[in-house]
């Protein structure tokens, strides 16, 4: 159990004002459904920290960090482009609650590949030698710090103009790719 609070306690300092977390806060905004958000989010943890957790080192040797850096920066500047296709229209389509959660979820295992918190996950993995531990730990943390941000968005979302929207989202899209890919370079 022990374990567990250990993982807990990095993911959740590890994942505060991380990207994913601005991208929680955009998603649940725009789509205005918490649970989908909030599933994806813990779907998309679950797998991605089981998968750094069996894998390990190994996963890191799959793909240079620099290659899965380039995918995320340019990933990030075509969502920002997305978002601002978007900010053309008067009114957003109507969005389901399937779209809400394969974004989230498919945005979410992308954006945590070679993230800090993954890392940390295989690391914790590695050093205790225990699976379910530190995936519970880490998925926790996740949600700890996510899940109030979801609520924060669903809430003042709505509050915000859609064309607005879709330009700050586009802003934090473009700034985040723009970071990830000057932090690959370098």
């Amino acid at each position: 159990m022990e374990v567990f609070f250990i993982a807990l306690v990095a993911v959740t300092l590890a994942e505060i004002g991380d990207k994913t977390q601005f991208v929680a806060l955009t998603l649940s905004a725009r789509y205005q459904r918490p649970w989908p958000v909030l599933a994806g989010i813990f779907l998309a943890s679950l797998a991605n920290h089981g998968l750094a957790a069996v894998g390990g080192v190994w996963v890191s040797r799959l793909l240079p960090a620099e290659v899965i850096s380039w995918l995320v920066g340019l990933g990030f500047l075509a969502m920002a482009l997305w978002a601002l296709r978007n900010s053309a229209e008067e009114e957003a389509p109507p969005v389901s609650l399937k779209g809400a959660f394969v974004t989230t979820f498919v945005l979410f295992f992308l954006m945590e590949m070679g993230d800090k918190t993954q890392i940390a996950t295989a690391a914790l993995a590695a050093h205790y030698s225990t699976f379910f531990w530190v995936v519970a730990g880490s998925v926790s943390g996740m949600m700890v710090v996510n899940a109030p941000t979801v609520w924060f968005g669903h809430c003042y979302g709505c509050r915000i103009s859609p064309r607005l929207l879709h330009r700050l989202s586009a802003l934090i899209f473009a700034a985040i790719g723009l970071w990830v890919l000057v932090s690959a370079l370098l």
